[in-house]
């Protein structure tokens, strides 16, 4: 087992590497059962077979898919070519540097308007961005000999934590919109939090500066993990509602790292039993979970780091993920986005195993599955997208990163495939995504529990329990692009309470394409809310049908207390 602080500054390098991006860029830019337990090595493995499934917790109320979506490391100025290449849902960048360095995200263009170029170039192309904020580790003085002893120093540090809060606050006024931007906060700190905390997965435990960092906002909150957790949603719900909130999981915060161990399928279900343990010990309700499975590709680890092939994995390793995966989302309420996934392969020549063409197989475990029971599996589990980019410099990627071209040197382990186009990959990832979009992604399922994972029913946040029933209608219902179509949307209450009315769109590739979310209303006993948001069409937009769904929400949490996708459609021609 490699130790944690290998990985973890692994994800340092690629925030550095995000930091001198930065710097010179002046243009926008166990519910879940499987069988016999797999053993590694085995010639065959039968767990990756049907499943008896319990129910998922329900999707994120603002997350802009009803379907798997894939997601790659995108740089700034590339989402055109991006969503030419394939049907991409996601889009990533890291926000780092530290808050108080003088050379921070915000800094990467006057006030902080990197994050607005980025929204407004994903949005312009129909793909949804998201920020890994790294943030904490670079910040000063960051006192300690380990990542995790200057992250934990940092996180209870008074003058630091104003100056983190603030930076969160530009973030969000640079982020708040009509359409969804997803936070990915802190990778590595909660696994650090978690191991500080012993046994006990429990985030009170952990000093944090909160209220104590003066912060106007924040007041009364504990000066704790748990507060600190506490005190992001709460800026959020404040300045930027549109912003998806996503955790990290990190497996190894238990001090047992599955991704190298054989660990039993009790012990699997134990440890996820504590990871979502601790992440209730928050206090927080978070949207989502993200997770990450590898950062570098397992060749590399081989050669650079000499750890003897640890780091591959065979069909019993990424059974033995989801696994845990289920065991969480069925334990914490939280559905799952894996992230930051290594893209090397094993089928094209350019994958040599030299710097920026290493190999790996979880691309193609992933994607090139005849069948489709890979993805289905980990969709099963409660993961709801795919997101790819290697871990730090020298990692294989999915562009011409080492501008040496379209290169074909011998083939190695059998890998005789040509390479395709100038990608270090070989061509290998853009090709397998285009083909899962050409045969239609896979649906996922809304789910039906509660938890933290944003959805579920309920009143209006404590109100009288109410049935809705909801109605749209749309005009025009069939246009040309750069035209407006508007929607009527009504919802009535069986009993007095109070909730928000949303109206979305959702393009013919499953993709949310307009929210309007309306301040909450209080109503009477058969009292109906009319709403008439109006979207347009820009000439970007895919042709086709687009539907109309209206969501109540609760009124406190945003939580989804009612829905119905309308009959009513439009076609764009």
């Amino acid at each position: 087992m490699l130790p944690t602080t290998v990985r973890s500054s692994q994800r340092l390098l690629v925030a550095l590497i995000a930091v001198a991006i930065g710097a010179w860029l002046l243009t926008p830019t166990a519910a879940l059962l499987f069988g016999a337990q797999a053993v590694r090595g085995a010639t065959v493995v039968d767990t990756v077979k049907p499943r008896v499934l319990a129910a998922l917790p329900a999707m994120p109320a603002a997350w802009p898919s009803s379907h798997f979506e894939l997601g790659l490391a995108d740089a700034p100025g590339g989402a055109a070519a991006l969503h030419a290449s394939a049907a991409f849902g996601f889009r990533y960048q890291y926000l780092a540097g530290g808050v108080n360095t003088g050379s921070g995200w915000s800094t990467w263009n006057t006030n902080g308007q990197f994050a607005s170029y980025y929204v407004a170039d994903s949005a312009a192309n129909q793909v949804t961005p998201v920020f890994p904020y790294y943030m904490l580790l670079q910040s000063n003085p960051a006192t300690g000999s380990s990542e995790s002893a200057k992250d934990l120093s940092n996180l209870a540090n008074h003058t630091t934590m104003a100056a983190y809060y603030n930076d969160l606050r530009l973030f969000f006024a640079r982020a708040a919109g009509a359409t969804p931007v997803v936070l990915h906060l802190e990778p590595d700190l909660w696994g650090y939090i978690e191991q500080a905390s012993g046994t006990s997965d429990d985030a009170t435990t952990i000093a944090a500066s909160v209220a104590s960092s003066g912060d106007p906002s924040l007041t009364g909150l504990p000066n704790t993990a748990a507060g600190f957790a506490q005190a992001v949603v709460k800026l959020r719900d404040q300045l930027a509602p549109n912003v998806i909130l996503a955790y990290h999981l990190s497996v190894w915060g238990t001090n047992t790292d599955i991704s190298y161990s054989n660990s039993s399928d009790a012990a699997v279900d134990a440890l996820a039993a504590r990871a979502a343990s601790f992440y209730h010990s928050l206090g927080a309700q978070f949207d989502l979970t993200f997770t990450d499975i590898a950062d570098r590709d397992a060749s590399f680890k081989e050669i650079v780091y000499g750890d003897g092939g640890a780091s591959r994995w065979d069909d019993a390793d990424f059974v033995r993920y989801a696994r845990f995966v289920a065991g969480y989302v069925a334990g914490a309420g939280q559905r799952v986005v894996v992230w930051q996934i290594p893209l090397g392969n094993t089928k094209m020549r350019a994958q040599d195993n030299t710097w920026g063409h290493y190999q790996d197989n979880r691309v193609q475990w992933f994607l090139d599955d005849p069948g489709g029971t890979h993805l289905a599996m980990w969709r099963d589990a409660g993961v709801i997208a795919l997101m790819f980019g290697g871990g730090a410099d020298g990692t294989t990627c999915a562009c011409d990163g080492q501008h040496d071209g379209t290169t074909n040197p011998p083939a190695i382990d059998g890998n005789t495939r040509s390479s395709i186009d100038a990608d270090d990959d070989g061509g290998y990832f853009h090709e397998q995504a285009a083909a899962y979009y050409a045969a239609g992604s896979l649906a996922l399922d809304p789910g039906t529990g509660g938890g933290g994972g944003g959805g579920g029913g309920g009143g209006g946040g404590g109100s009288t329990v109410a049935s809705w029933t909801l109605s749209a209608s749309v005009s025009p219902t069939s246009l040309t692009r750069n035209h407006d179509v508007r929607i009527t949307a009504r919802a009535k209450a069986s009993a007095a309470t109070r909730g928000k009315v949303s109206v979305d769109v959702w393009d013919p590739a499953g993709h949310l394409a307009f929210r309007k979310t309306y301040a909450a209303r209080t109503l009477g006993t058969g009292a109906t809310i009319s709403v008439t948001p109006v979207f347009h069409v820009s000439s970007t937009r895919r042709l086709g049908v687009y539907t109309v769904k209206i969501r109540i929400l609760s009124a406190t949490d945003g939580r989804v207390v009612a829905s119905k996708t309308s009959t009513h459609t439009f076609r764009v021609h």
